[in-house]
C-alpha cells in the first residue's frame, strides 16, 4: 500500500514538474476564447495570453483598438465600424448606429418606440413590441438590432482571427449591469448569429473592476462611472471575497460624449455663419465639420488649445444659384471654451452619482475605490468634478476606453483555462434591482 502510495506521489510530482517545465520552455498555446465589448458607440475585442498573462486589445486593419458600432448597407454589401461610419453622412438612411439601446427590449406601445426613434435618421419601425430597422437599397427589408450586433461581432471576430491566426468560436461577452434576462439572451443572439458561442456574460461594472485588479485587491465598495459616446451608466459594487454585487445602479441614457459634440458642433457651424454669410449645408462639408469637431474634442483632452482647420464648399442661394464658395475655415477652440459650451451638460453626471450612493446607504467617504470607464471621462473637468464630489482623485490606472474590454478578456482567459492561473470574479445577481434614469 505504501508503495502504491509513492508511486502515486511520484506520479503527481512528474505530472507537475512537466507542467511547471512546459509553463517554461515550451510555446504557450494560442488562445482560442476572446473577450467582447459590444459597446453603444464603439465596440473592442480583446484576449488573454497564456503564459505572458496580459491582456491584448486587438486592433483592426489600421490597429485602432476600437471600432464605432455602426453598421451600413449599400446595394452590393454590409459595412460595419470604421467603413459604415464613412457612410454615415452619405448613405444616413441606411446607417444603422445605437442598435444596442433596442436589443431585446420589449415597448409596450408604438408610441413609447416612437420617443425613443425620433433622433434617428435610419426608420426605426415597430414589430410586436420589439424594434427593427427599415433599409432601402435595391430593396426594402428590416433588420433586428441583433443582426446589426451580428455584423459588429462578425467583424471583431475576423480582427481576432487575423491577429490569432487560428479559428475563434468562443468568446465572453459584456452586458451593461442593467440588462434583464431576455436583453441577455436577444446578445448571446447577436453573438450566434457571427458564429460565436458566448461561454459567460459579465457585467460591464464587474469588467471594469477586474481590469483594475479589484476582484484582488482589500477593497469593499467600488463606484464605477462609465460614461461612453452616448449613455451614462453609474454603478455602485459591493465587494465580498471575489465576489461583485450590484447595490444600486443609475444613470442617463441620453447623456454622452457625442452630445458634447454637438455643442461644439453647433458652435462652430455659428462661427461659420458669422464669418462667411452663409451656414454649411453641403453633406460633405457638415461631414468634415464633424470629424475635424470629434477631433478637436479628443485633443482638447491633452492640450489646453487647438486649431480647426477645414476647407468648405459654402452653397449661397437654391439650384441654379451661384457655383460654391471654396472657404477655408480656421476657428481656435480653447478648453475653457469647450467646458463653457458643456457647463451644464457636465454636472448632469452628479445626478446619478448621488441616487446611488443615497440608494447604498453610503457617504463618500465610505467608497473605497472609484473607477472611470468611457472615453468621455477622459475629459479634465469631468475627472476635476469627480475628484472634488468624492476629496480624492479617481482611479485612472487603466484607459477608460479599454478597461471594460480588458476585463472582459481576463475573464476569457479563466474560461480558457489559461495560465497563470488568474482569480475569477463572480456576480451575485441582483434580480430586483432597477436603474433609475436622470434625462
Amino acid at each position: 500500500m505504501a508503495g502504491e502510495m509513492s508511486i502515486l506521489g511520484s506520479a503527481v510530482l512528474a505530472l507537475l514538474l512537466a507542467g511547471y517545465l512546459g509553463q517554461q520552455y515550451l510555446p504557450p498555446p494560442k488562445p482560442t476564447v476572446v473577450g467582447l465589448d459590444l459597446g453603444t458607440t464603439f465596440c473592442s475585442v480583446g484576449v488573454f495570453h497564456p503564459g505572458v498573462g496580459d491582456v491584448e486589445v486587438i486592433g483592426d486593419e489600421k490597429g485602432r483598438k476600437s471600432i464605432p458600432s455602426v453598421v451600413s448597407f449599400t446595394s452590393t454589401e454590409v459595412h460595419a465600424g470604421y467603413d459604415a461610419l464613412e457612410l454615415a453622412d452619405s448613405n444616413p438612411h441606411n446607417t444603422i448606429y445605437d442598435a444596442k439601446r433596442f436589443i431585446g427590449k420589449i415597448f409596450d406601445k408604438p408610441e413609447d418606440m416612437e420617443r425613443e426613434s425620433a433622433r434617428y435618421p435610419f426608420k426605426v419601425v415597430y414589430s410586436n413590441g420589439s424594434v427593427e430597422f427599415l433599409v432601402s437599397t435595391n430593396h426594402s427589408f428590416s433588420v433586428s438590432p441583433e443582426f446589426i450586433g451580428s455584423r459588429l461581432l462578425l467583424k471583431m471576430r475576423k480582427m481576432a482571427e487575423r491577429r490569432l491566426g487560428v479559428a475563434v468560436q468562443k468568446a465572453v461577452i459584456s452586458v451593461p449591469a442593467e440588462f434583464d434576462e431576455r436583453q441577455r439572451n436577444y446578445t448571446i443572439r447577436a453573438a450566434n448569429l457571427a458564429g460565436l458561442d458566448i461561454l459567460r456574460v459579465i457585467n460591464e461594472p464587474t469588467a471594469a473592476a477586474m481590469a483594475y485588479g479589484l476582484h484582488k485587491a482589500d477593497v469593499s465598495n467600488v463606484l464605477v462611472v462609465d460614461l461612453g459616446g452616448g449613455t451614462l451608466d453609474v454603478s455602485l459594487l459591493n465587494k465580498q471575497g471575489a465576489m461583485f454585487f450590484t447595490r444600486a445602479m443609475a444613470g442617463n441614457n441620453k447623456l454622452g460624449g457625442q452630445d458634447f459634440s454637438q455643442r461644439l458642433l453647433q458652435y462652430v457651424m455659428e462661427r461659420v455663419r458669422q464669418r462667411f454669410g452663409v451656414p454649411p449645408t453641403r453633406k460633405e462639408d457638415l461631414h468634415h465639420l464633424r470629424q475635424a469637431v470629434e477631433a478637436a474634442k479628443l485633443n482638447l483632452t491633452l492640450s489646453p488649445r487647438v486649431l480647426l482647420e477645414v476647407p468648405l464648399h459654402l452653397e449661397s442661394g437654391g439650384p441654379g444659384g451661384p457655383a460654391p464658395q471654396a472657404v477655408l475655415l480656421q476657428e481656435p477652440v480653447t478648453r475653457e471654451l469647450f467646458e463653457e459650451l458643456n457647463a451644464d451638460l457636465f454636472q448632469k453626471i452628479l445626478a446619478p452619482v448621488r441616487r446611488v450612493l443615497a440608494e447604498g446607504q453610503l457617504q463618500t467617504e465610505e467608497v473605497d475605490e472609484v473607477v472611470l470607464v468611457g472615453g468621455s471621462t477622459r475629459i479634465p473637468r469631468i475627472r476635476h468634478l469627480i475628484a472634488r464630489f468624492f476629496g480624492k482623485e479617481p482611479n485612472t490606472a487603466v484607459d477608460p476606453d479599454l478597461a471594460v474590454v480588458t476585463g472582459v478578456a481576463l475573464q476569457a482567459g479563466i474560461m480558457g483555462g489559461a495560465w497563470p492561473l488568474q482569480v475569477s470574479a463572480l456576480e451575485i445577481p441582483n434580480r430586483h434591482l432597477r436603474k433609475t434614469n436622470f434625462h
